[in-house]
């Protein structure tokens, strides 16, 4: 249930925040590409200034601060590449910027985010039973030591106003509106921003098998939360516990059911992207792609598949093109 005093985001909010992202960044490429003799277009978000999409919304959240809450800092949750939005924005805007991040995220993420700035604050990836800790908490206890406002990875309402600013600037580019947006799903801000942005096309989640929590939240009509022996997964990025309340609730009724991808698949899709489009992409940001390629959405000429995120380590990137999974 939504708490009462959430603001809720709008599709006018949307267009307003891609006019101030347009302001700063130059629009990301729409990539014709061949999906099975099917033509399509792929939105290269992984050529952000910090290799991925959340960008948008880290920029949108914090040029919305009060000038107290500037004063104040800021405090995120990520695996990466929200982390590293929150750090680029915050950096540009002399904002000060403590990230929550698990033990076990890709080096490069780590690193890039301490390089812009940010501080980094390590926690513990794993069940309660077995000695993990709650992000959530971790980042709550902070604020509640130092002050400062959350900028949540996917239920804030200006992050996932700034994320849905990539379906305006995809609609400018294909000269319509697409009649389908395939999209890399972690905790739903991404979908939900896009179905505000795009609210005459079909938007599909993608997500990783056993993480589909979005889609199973869907399905049921209440949150569903990951199981606590979940498969392990590539997808580094796309493994929240669970939605929140704002996300489900834009997304019911509206989103199209959710598709989940194994490992294999997104391998095939990183692949594919590197041999085809000459692009880096991380095994999270290729989701949208793997289910394209599988046959697990339809595709056509006004589809648009969402590369979301390019900051792959090194290392696990060689093995997936040498076919070492």
């Amino acid at each position: 249930m939504i708490q009462a005093d959430v603001r809720i985001p709008t599709g006018e909010g949307v267009v307003a925040a891609a006019d101030a992202i347009a302001a700063i960044l130059p629009p990301t490429p729409l990539l014709p590409v061949d999906i099975n003799g099917v033509h399509a277009w792929a939105k290269a978000e992984v050529l952000q200034p910090v290799g991925a999409f959340k960008i948008r919304g880290a920029w949108w959240r914090l040029i919305n601060l009060s000038p107290e809450e500037r004063a104040a800092g800021v405090v995120a949750v990520s695996s990466g590449n929200h982390a590293q939005g929150v750090a680029w924005a915050a950096r540009r805007l002399g904002i000060r910027a403590a990230i929550v991040m698990p033990h076990d995220a890709p080096q490069v993420k780590l690193d890039n985010t301490k390089a812009l700035g940010a501080e980094v604050v390590l926690y513990q990836r794993a069940p309660k039973e077995q000695g993990g800790e709650d992000r959530d908490e971790v980042a709550a206890n902070l604020i509640e030591q130092r002050g400062g406002t959350l900028v949540h990875a996917f239920a804030d309402p200006w992050v996932i106003e700034g994320q849905g600013s990539a379906a305006i600037e995809a609609a400018a580019q294909l000269g319509r509106a697409p009649s389908r947006i395939i999209t890399c799903c972690g905790g739903g801000g991404l979908a939900a921003g896009l179905v505000l942005g795009a609210p005459d096309s079909a938007i599909h989640p993608v997500e990783p098998v056993g993480w589909d929590m979005v889609g199973q939240s869907m399905a049921a009509g209440a949150i569903v939360h990951a199981a606590p022996d979940a498969p392990k997964t590539i997808c580094d990025a796309l493994q929240p516990n669970a939605t929140k309340p704002l996300n489900l609730s834009l997304l019911q009724g509206r989103a199209e059911p959710g598709v989940a991808v194994t490992d294999a698949e997104v391998r095939d899709a990183q692949r594919f992207a590197f041999a085809h489009l000459r692009l880096v992409v991380e095994p999270g940001g290729a989701a949208a792609l793997a289910a394209a390629l599988a046959g697990k959405v339809p595709v056509d000429d006004s589809t648009v598949i969402m590369l979301t995120g390019g900051n792959a380590d090194p290392a696990a990137f060689a093995r997936t093109l040498a076919g070492a999974g």
